[in-house]
């Protein structure tokens, strides 16, 4: 089979034994320098988009798409604004709510958590509490049976389960003859949630609608909280309903109320791969090292090449296929590496926390307590391209150099 001489010779000299095993150390040392850091940059940002994707899921589960409240206070009359709110494209569930912060006792254990009344009817369309529930039942919250539902690390730390008793105290102060007092109220937990990240578990409860009205003293509700068919499209649906309900309703969505926190997030991911590319630079600096080695080690047959006839410009294009077979390999097997870790993580580090009796992510420390892992091609694509222009532009100065190679000097002392 026909194939051009520059091909022929940039392999036969990739592959072929040379007198100096030390340039074989360094081509190999390329190889696996690029390999590494293509492998370990697709794991580390699969790992992020999977952070990204499983924080922005668990944050969206309890957190409102778009919220509506009135600059005034309380929304009296809501179901009037439900209306209106409901011709609204894009919006597929609409519940009310009331929030305030209070402190929750049982014996001599004290908590701070945000207290949330709900409708436990209309909840299921705008969250996943239901779906959340450990122990109990959403349907247990009755207006008037001051019964809560308790996240599972705040029921752990009040040593309590369903059925117990816990008092919720809030910063309103009742008048009496003995001067300004707390108001306070004994709940019953009739319910116990997990929502798998410890921000909502260690400092959320929820009671009904209107003991949560009458506990913070609010006349109506807080505020409306809707569900979209598309999250992504929360910006637009907010813009819409500040210009259909006007400058008297506050109207935020997700991206808003958790704007620094995801755009940490995008840092923290840009950062990474900056850093872990400087690993991919490495094997390409010793690509460039390699072919200025065997540029050195191959002058005489590069003198009698040109001796023959062969132009600097094929000279050239002899060590760019050799730079570029050795990036490839590189690039190629860290591109497998890379996807079947990434593909995998979420079964090779429980394996390790099991064999070694550790835990990488700690509840209590972080958000999410598992590592997760969502491999996105377009990544795959634009590590291995990068890695992949490098490695030939690597190979243009030992190239230019090798074309440059006069044949009566390299010749001289043969």
């Amino acid at each position: 089979m026909f194939r051009p001489l520059e091909l022929s010779i940039g392999l036969r000299y990739t592959r072929a034994k040379r007198r100096n095993h030390f340039i074989s150390f360094i081509t190999l040392t390329s190889m696996l320098g690029i390999a590494l850091g293509v492998m370990a940059l697709l794991t580390v940002l699969s790992v992020m988009n999977g952070f990204e994707r499983e924080l922005q899921s668990k944050i969206l589960s309890f957190a409102s798409d778009v919220t509506v409240r009135d600059f005034n206070g309380g929304l009296r009359d809501w179901q009037a604004l439900e209306t209106r709110v409901q011709q609204t494209p894009g919006v597929t569930g609409i519940a009310p709510y009331v929030q305030g912060e209070a402190l929750i006792s049982a014996g001599r254990a004290v908590s701070g958590a945000a207290v949330r009344g709900i409708l436990p009817a209309r909840e299921d369309s705008v969250s996943s509490l239901g779906k959340d529930m450990r122990a109990g039942s959403l349907d247990a919250l009755k207006p008037g049976g001051f019964g809560i539902v308790l996240g599972k690390s705040l029921a752990e730390y009040l040593g309590v389960t369903v059925g117990d008793h816990v008092t919720v105290i809030t910063p309103e102060t009742t008048v009496t003859p003995a001067g300004l007092l707390p108001r306070f109220r004994r709940f019953t937990v009739v319910g116990i949630f997990s929502a798998g990240m410890y921000q909502y578990d260690r400092g959320m409860a929820f009671i009904d609608l209107q003991d949560a009205s009458r506990l913070f003293r609010v006349d109506g509700v807080t505020g409306l909280r809707l569900k979209l068919a598309n999250v992504m499209q929360a910006p637009e649906v907010s813009s819409q309903l500040r210009q259909v309900l006007g400058p008297n309703y506050w109207v935020t969505d997700w991206t808003q109320e958790n704007a620094n926190f995801f755009h940490a997030v995008q840092t923290e991911k840009t950062v990474m791969f900056v850093i872990l590319f400087l690993i991919v630079a490495v094997g390409v600096f010793n690509i460039v090292s390699t072919l200025v080695m065997v540029v050195n080690d191959k002058q005489a047959d590069i003198a009698i090449l040109r001796t023959l006839g062969m132009s600097p410009a094929r000279v050239m294009r002899i060590f760019i296929i050799q730079g570029t077979v050795i990036g490839l390999v590189g690039v190629l097997l860290g591109v497998a590496g890379g996807v079947a870790l990434s593909l995998n993580v979420e079964t090779i580090v429980p394996a390790i926390e099991h064999l070694f009796h550790v835990q990488f992510l700690s509840p209590k420390v972080y958000y999410i307590s598992q590592l997760p892992s969502h491999l996105e091609w377009r990544d795959v694509l634009r590590v291995s391209l990068i890695a992949f222009v490098l490695t030939v532009l690597a190979t243009i100065y030992p190239a230019r150099r090798a074309a440059r190679t006069q044949p009566a000097e390299a010749l001289r002392y043969e």
